[in-house]
């Protein structure tokens, strides 16, 4: 029998792997998840699965119906805009905080990101995100090092799970290029704004970033 601990290690494991494949689209929305197919693909028994699909059922990737089982989540526009609008609220209160109370050791953060996401080729013929790729981690890393001066890690937590999952939304995304470059210049104009500690223009230049690539998504996603 698997021990507690055991148990607890392999729930962690399976909950990231099928995260992932649930956000960039490798399961796609409306799938239902059937336990036997589940621990054969994963190679797990019922207790860590079990506890993974509850995981995945509170960051809101999975569904649960008391008759029909699990299944991925569905993906609508409307889901897609409050998300957006959610995001550019949390995330207005977390940057305010980093430029109100960052340091210097932030500023560098903040710098250094922008740096590592400007000299990293975005690939091209791909749909808008496809998968783990370099860019895409750097683009995270560059959000997050924006609001890494907040002191509060629930808002930080809250930020971030937005984060993936709009990135599920831009990977149902037919996209086939990113704004045509325009992203390029609004991460620039953050970050000059964050530096300068010039909050209001900071929170606007975000939101419109959040609120033109949302635009974009829920036009060209196959939606509900």
């Amino acid at each position: 029998m698997q021990t507690t601990e055991s148990a607890e290690t392999l729930a962690s494991v399976v909950f990231r792997r099928m995260q992932n494949d649930i956000l960039e689209g490798r399961i796609r929305p409306g799938h239902p998840l059937r336990v036997q197919a589940l621990k054969d693909t994963y190679g797990v028994g019922n207790s860590p699965l079990r506890e993974a699909l509850s995981r995945l059922t509170s960051h809101g990737l999975v569904e649960r119906s008391e008759h029909k089982g699990f299944r991925v989540a569905s993906a609508s526009a409307r889901e897609l805009l409050e998300i957006i609008k959610t995001r550019c609220a949390i995330e207005e209160l977390a940057l305010r905080e980093s430029i109100e109370e960052g340091d210097e050791n932030w500023e560098e953060r903040v710098l250094i990101a922008h740096h590592r996401l400007s000299r990293t080729a975005r690939p091209e013929g791909m749909s808008l995100v496809d998968g783990r790729t370099d860019w895409e981690a750097r683009h995270r890393e560059f959000h997050l090092a924006l609001i890494s001066g907040c002191s509060s890690s629930i808002l930080i937590g809250y930020c971030a799970d937005l984060q993936e999952r709009t990135f599920r939304y831009r990977n149902l995304s037919s996209v086939r290029s990113y704004r045509n470059g325009l992203a390029t210049d609004e991460h620039c104009a953050i970050k000059d704004a964050v530096l300068a500690r010039d909050a209001d223009r900071a929170v606007d230049l975000l939101k419109a970033h959040f609120q033109a690539t949302g635009a974009v998504v829920a036009e060209s996603a196959d939606l509900e």
